[in-house]
């Protein structure tokens, strides 16, 4: 690791960054090394402002994308190796907002009767019912499943905020039967390593592999099941499962 990308990393993180937000930034400012073959210290404004007029008319990148190239780009410069030039004259965009896809009712049954490993049926219907994103359920100790007031403790969700939401009756049933079969001790799904939570990329490969086994092609992640709480597509957990 250079001595440049150890101080931004150090830089980020005494900002609270997450590490997505990190992973990105990072590969902001490798893409403009990577352009010009070269350090990027060595690289001017006039550069810079060339480089995402390439990714914007030759590689098409959309504007969310965009944008994010040029928070890494200007928290590089501004804060990593204190250059004040980089307003980068591009002011930014409205991110653009599409509906997400959404599964039928019938679909959504069909994911769950595909599902015969009982944590892997309790992790995507923690997922659905509590409407978690896939790393607030990944997250979920035990201790955070609250049964006497039948609600669910999210530790520092998006925005690094803790919120509560709620544990149905249907989905308590679910988790149960989890129990008695897993006994998990710290984290709620854990890995094979059972001081460590499961994965996001483990927990997004029972997602497909459910959705393979059920003939669903729509839905790229775990994140469609967490809209139906969102858009309140079905009223109730319960009416699914039951």
């Amino acid at each position: 690791m250079t001595e440049l990308r150890q101080k931004m990393i150090k830089e980020m993180t005494i900002r609270g960054f997450s590490v997505k937000t990190q992973e990105a930034y990072i590969s902001a400012v490798a893409g403009l090394a990577g352009y010009y073959k070269q350090s990027p210290e060595k690289i001017n404004k006039n550069m810079v402002q060339d480089y995402l007029l390439y990714l914007m008319k030759e590689k098409e990148l959309a504007w969310n994308s965009c944008n994010v190239v040029v928070s890494g780009l200007r928290f590089f410069y501004t804060h990593t190796i204190g250059k004040k030039w980089v307003s980068l004259s591009i002011p930014p965009r409205k991110r653009t907002r599409r509906l997400p896809e959404v599964l039928s009712k019938e679909e959504l049954e069909r994911l769950f009767g595909a599902l015969s490993n009982q944590k892997h049926r309790a992790l995507l219907m923690t997922a659905y019912s509590a409407g978690l994103r896939v790393s607030e359920v990944i997250g979920l100790n035990v201790t955070d499943i609250d049964s006497k007031r039948m609600m669910i403790r999210v530790q520092q969700g998006k925005g690094r905020k803790d919120r509560y939401t709620i544990l149905s009756e249907r989905l308590l049933k679910e988790l149960r039967i989890y129990w008695k079969m897993y006994s998990p001790t710290v984290w709620l799904f854990s890995g094979q390593d059972q001081s460590r939570p499961l994965t996001s990329r483990s927990a997004l490969a029972i997602y497909n592999n459910a959705k393979e086994k059920a003939g669903i092609t729509k839905g790229n992640g775990i994140h469609t099941l967490r809209h139906y709480a969102e858009y309140q597509i079905m009223p109730s957990c319960v009416e699914v499962f039951s």
